[in-house]
């Protein structure tokens, strides 16, 4: 008769990997700090201002969250706020997907001349810092009569050095050069190598860029406040207008960056699943 199989190493290895007690003790901690400052915006948000200047501070929540969320939405103007920030993110992460992944397609797969040097150029606008930009920008911006207007914000931001490396690291690996050969021989043109081949092996990659985009433009504050003012906002500038006066309404800028936070904390509930997964499919190789 035929010995019995012989159990792996991954069968042996995998009795350690479970978390024992002190793993779960470090994970609770972790998250309780993850959390925190969450949690305080919403104590902070739900007191009065002389109950957030007392000492010690509230460590629970009191009665005053929906009347002072009520008059951030009123005085920081913002719906509108919100809106135009939904707008201006999503563009930004939708052109920044699609644009970052043509780009490093190119750069991973494509033979032109000067790939390697238009890559270290590239690579390299990520060290210019961003300040050096504003006057010569802002000079832009008025001469075609776009200030306080959205594609301000919006024209500047739809590609990013970052997304183009990122996108490049991920497709030299899970973008095999025989299937776009292979496209290339049974008749595919470049567009259809790319909706065909490019788009589906880059999924879990443009995913996680596009959520990274999404959240980055979200808490833009430094441009959006140089173009944009209080009669056209989006959040972080509509945010800059809460609690002005002689003694600011802690609670009431808490409540308006509670406001500002919920839009994500949904969009993560909704999509957080797709995102880790997409994360990990990218982490494994082969």
């Amino acid at each position: 008769p035929a010995p019995p199989p012989r159990r792996g190493r991954a069968g042996s290895a995998g009795r350690h990997l479970h978390a024992g007690r002190l793993t779960y003790a470090v994970l609770v901690l972790f998250t309780l700090g993850s959390l925190f400052p969450l949690v305080w915006t919403a104590i902070a948000a739900s007191r009065d201002n002389q109950r957030l200047a007392e000492t010690p501070p509230p460590f629970w929540f009191g009665g005053n969250l929906f009347s002072n969320m009520s008059t951030a939405w009123n005085d920081a103007n913002m719906g509108k706020a919100l809106f135009n920030t939904t707008l201006v993110a999503g563009s930004i992460a939708a052109s920044t997907v699609l644009f970052a992944t043509l780009a490093g397609f190119a750069f991973a797969k494509l033979q032109f001349r000067a790939k390697n040097l238009l890559l270290v150029v590239v690579i390299g606008t990520m060290m210019v810092p961003p300040q050096l930009s504003v006057v010569p920008l802002f000079m832009a911006i008025a001469e075609l009569e776009w200030t306080n207007q959205l594609q301000a914000v919006i024209l500047p931001m739809m590609v990013s050095a970052f997304g183009v490396f990122f996108m490049r690291q991920y497709l030299v690996n899970a973008l095999p050069t025989e299937l776009i050969e292979a496209a290339r021989v049974d008749g595919a043109h470049s567009l259809r190598v790319v909706w065909h081949v490019v788009f589906p092996a880059a999924r879990p990659a443009m995913a996680v860029l596009g959520m990274l985009t999404f959240v980055m433009a979200w808490n833009e504050f430094f441009w959006p406040i140089i173009a944009l003012t209080q009669d056209n906002p989006t959040v972080q500038v509509a945010l800059t207008g809460l609690g002005q006066g002689y003694v600011p309404d802690e609670s009431v800028i808490m409540a308006g960056a509670l406001l500002g936070t919920l839009p994500l904390l949904v969009a993560f509930a909704l999509f957080g699943k797709q995102i880790v997964g997409g994360i990990m499919q990218g982490a494994v190789k082969g």
